[in-house]
C-alpha cells in the first residue's frame, strides 16, 4: 500500500514550456495536460526510472491533468508478465497511480501495421533487403550521404513484400521496412531509419499472432498521438530522434493533436550501475540474491533495504529538472532517507556485536522496568517499556581492556558511564576465554541514579551506551549493506563492471540482540537502532522466531548539503 504523502514537485523549464503551451495562443490552449509513463517490462524499475517517473505523473498532478500507464512490449525477445505486475506495484508503492488509463503498446500493433501500409502507399516507406552488416555498409558518414539500392522499389512490391512479411513467409533479417526520409541528412536518425523488422518470437501478450514488429521510433510518437497525450517527456537520448517522432506523427493520418516532446537529462549515480542489462547479468550470475537485492538500485531493492516513497520522490525533486548531464552522489539518496527516517522511525535498542554486562552489585532475580520514548520529534508517539536486570548485553565496542586516548566508554577504573535510560555504571573488570576474546564484563551501578542522573549532581565523564535485557532479549540476524560497487564510476567506458563489485557490500551478523519488543516486527516496519543506524525487518526472510533486520543508512552522514 502506498504511503501517504505530501511531496511537491518543484518549477522546472519542462513546466515553464507546458505553462506556453496552455496559456491563451498556446498550441493546447484548453486542453487537459496528459502525460505518459512508458516503460519497456524487459526488468524491473530502479531509481534511474523513478526520475522519469516522477517527471511524468509529477506533472499530471501539478496540472490537475492524466498520466498513462503503457508498457512498452514491442521487443518481445525479453519481456515478461513478471515485470509487467513488478512495474505497477513500484509505481503504486511510490503513490502515484494511472486511474485505468493503463496500456499496452501491442495493443495498437492492429493501427500501427495500417500505418505502415500508409506511408509505404505514401512513397514515404519501402521493403529494403540489407543485411545488419550492409546496412552500417551503406550507412555514410558526417558529410558522406547514406546509399541504399532498395530506395527506389515500386510501391506494388514493397506492399506485397511487407504483407508477406507479416505472414511469416520469410526468416529474421531478411527485409526490413524502411522510412523513405533523407538520406544526405546530418541526422544520422532520418537516414531513412528502419521501422518495422522481422522477429519470430514468441510475445507475452499476443502469443504468435505477430512476427514483425515496429521499432520505438515508429511506434512511440504513433501511441502518444492515439492516446491524446499533450507532452511526451523523455531522457535526453531521443533529443537527436525528435525529428523522426515528428516526421511519424506528422506523416500518418492519426485523427488527433499532435505530442510535444520534451528531453530531459537522465539521472546518474555513483557507485551503481542503470543498464537493465548489466542488472540481470547481476541477477543471472548469482552476483546478487534477487533483483530485489537490498544492494540493487531497483525500486524493490530500495524498498527492501528500507528507504520510503517519500525520501526517493524528494531525493528526485531536490534533483530537478534539467538538460545537463551530471552524477549524483549516493550519499545524497541517504541523506533524504536519513532525514526522513529520522522524523518518523521508532527508537529501539539493539546489540549488534553482544558482550554480557553483569553489575554485580544488584540484586540477583530482581528486574524492573524503565519507560522510554520512541521517537523524541514524534511526541505522539509515546513511550514503551523495556526491562531491566543484573546481566545485560552491551556492544562489544563500548569496552576496551586497556583504554585509547579520548576512549570514554567501559574500561577497568574508567570513568562512570551511562546506561541509556537507566543507571550510572563503572568498570570494575572482565572475564576472557582460552583465546583472550571477552566473554563478560563486570560493573558496578548507582542505586541513586536512576534515569541515568546522579542524586548529587556530579558530572559524569563516561559516554552513553545502549543495552538489552539479557532476561528478556531476542535474537536477530542483521545484515550490514555497503555500495553494491567499491568503484564510483563502474559504468565507465573501457571497465569491466564486473570487476568493479565490492566485495564487502554485505556483511551479515547473526546472533544479535534487541529489546523484546522487536518480537512482534512486521515484515517492512522501521526502527532506528539507537547508536547504529536506521533499519527495516527484512520483508523477504524475517518473521517471528527468525528476525531478520536490513541497514538502510547508517547514521553518520557523509553527504554535506
Amino acid at each position: 500500500m502506498a504511503e501517504e504523502l505530501n511531496v511537491s514537485m518543484s518549477q522546472n523549464f519542462i513546466h515553464d514550456f507546458i505553462d506556453e503551451d496552455i496559456a491563451q495562443g498556446g498550441q493546447y490552449q484548453g486542453m487537459t495536460v496528459h502525460t505518459r509513463f512508458p516503460p519497456e517490462p524487459n526488468g524491473y524499475l530502479h531509481i534511474g526510472h523513478c526520475k522519469a517517473l516522477t517527471i511524468d505523473f509529477g506533472t499530471a498532478e501539478k496540472y490537475g491533468g492524466m498520466c498513462n500507464l503503457r508498457m512498452d512490449d514491442t521487443n518481445p525477445s525479453k519481456e515478461d508478465v513478471e515485470y509487467v505486475e513488478a512495474i505497477q506495484e513500484d509505481i503504486h508503492w511510490l503513490g502515484f497511480d494511472w486511474g485505468g488509463r493503463f496500456f499496452y503498446a501491442s495493443d495498437y500493433f492492429p493501427q500501427m501495421y495500417g500505418y505502415a501500409v500508409e506511408l509505404i502507399k505514401k512513397g514515404l516507406a519501402y521493403v529494403c533487403e540489407l543485411t545488419p552488416e550492409e546496412f552500417k555498409e551503406h550507412r555514410g558518414t558526417i558529410g558522406v550521404p547514406a546509399t541504399s539500392p532498395w530506395r527506389d522499389r515500386p510501391m506494388e512490391e514493397s506492399l506485397d513484400l511487407f504483407e508477406r512479411m507479416k505472414n511469416g513467409e520469410f526468416p529474421n533479417g531478411k527485409y526490413t521496412l524502411r522510412a523513405k526520409i533523407d538520406l544526405a541528412s546530418g541526422n544520422f536518425n532520418m537516414r531513412d531509419p528502419v521501422i518495422y523488422r522481422i522477429n519470430h518470437a514468441h510475445h507475452h501478450r499476443q502469443g504468435d499472432k505477430w512476427c514483425i514488429y515496429p521499432m520505438y521510433d515508429f511506434a512511440h510518437p504513433i501511441e502518444d498521438a492515439l492516446e491524446g497525450i499533450t507532452h511526451s517527456l523523455c531522457s535526453l537520448e531521443f533529443e537527436d530522434h525528435r525529428p523522426l517522432y515528428d516526421w511519424v506523427a506528422n506523416n500518418v493520418s492519426i485523427p488527433y493533436h499532435k505530442p510535444r516532446q520534451i528531453e530531459f537529462s537522465r539521472l546518474g549515480i555513483d557507485h551503481t550501475v542503470m543498464s537493465k542489462r548489466k542488472l540481470r547479468q547481476l541477477v543471472e550470475e548469482g552476483r546478487v540474491s534477487g533483483w530485489d537485492d537490498p544492494r540493487m538500485p531497483t525500486l524493490c531493492g530500495l524498498r527492501r533495504r528500507g528507504y520510503t516513497p517519500r525520501a526517493i520522490r524528494n531525493f528526485c525533486d531536490r534533483v530537478g529538472v534539467t538538460k545537463s548531464v551530471n552524477t549524483i552522489e549516493y550519499a545524497f539518496l541517504e541523506y533524504c532517507l536519513r532525514e526522513d527516517l529520522n522524523e518518523t522511525a521508532r527508537r529501539v535498542m539493539a546489540v549488534l556485536r553482544p558482550v554480557k554486562l553483569v553489575i554485580t552489585n544488584y540484586p540477583a532475580g530482581q528486574s524492573e522496568t524503565f519507560e522510554v520514548e520512541n521517537n523524541p520529534n514524534r511526541p505522539e508517539d509515546g513511550v514503551r517499556t523495556v526491562t531491566f536486570s543484573r546481566e545485560l548485553w552491551i556492544e562489544g565496542e563500548d569496552f576496551l581492556p586497556e583504554p585509547v586516548p579520548k576512549y570514554k566508554r567501559l574500561y577497568p577504573n574508567g570513568p562512570e558511564c551511562r546506561l541509556k535510560g537507566a543507571y550510572l555504571i563503572k568498570c570494575v573488570g572482565y572475564e576472557t576465554d582460552g583465546q583472550g576474546n571477552i566473554t563478560q564484563i563486570t560493573a558496578e551501578y548507582d542505586p541513586e541514579s536512576k534515569g541515568g542522573n546522579p542524586a548529587d549532581g556530579r558530572k559524569v565523564k563516561g559516554a552513553t551506551i545502549h543495552w538489552v535485557d539479557a532476561a528478556t532479549a531476542v535474537e536477530a540476524e542483521v545484515r550490514l549493506y555497503d555500495n553494491l560497487f567499491s568503484d564510483p564510476d563502474p559504468d565507465a567506458a573501457g571497465k569491466d563492471f564486473l570487476e568493479c563489485l565490492n566485495p564487502g557490500s554485505l556483511e551479515v551478523l547473526t546472533g544479535c540482540k534487541a529489546e523484546a519488543g522487536l518480537a512482534d516486527a512486521r515484515p517492512s516496519d522501521r526502527f532506528q537502532f539507537m547508536r547504529q543506524g536506521y533499519f527495516c525487518a527484512d520483508s523477504r526472510d524475517s518473521k517471528p522466531g527468525h528476525l531478520v533486520f536490513n541497514r538502510s543508512v547508517s547514521l553518520k552522514d557523509s553527504f554535506k548539503p
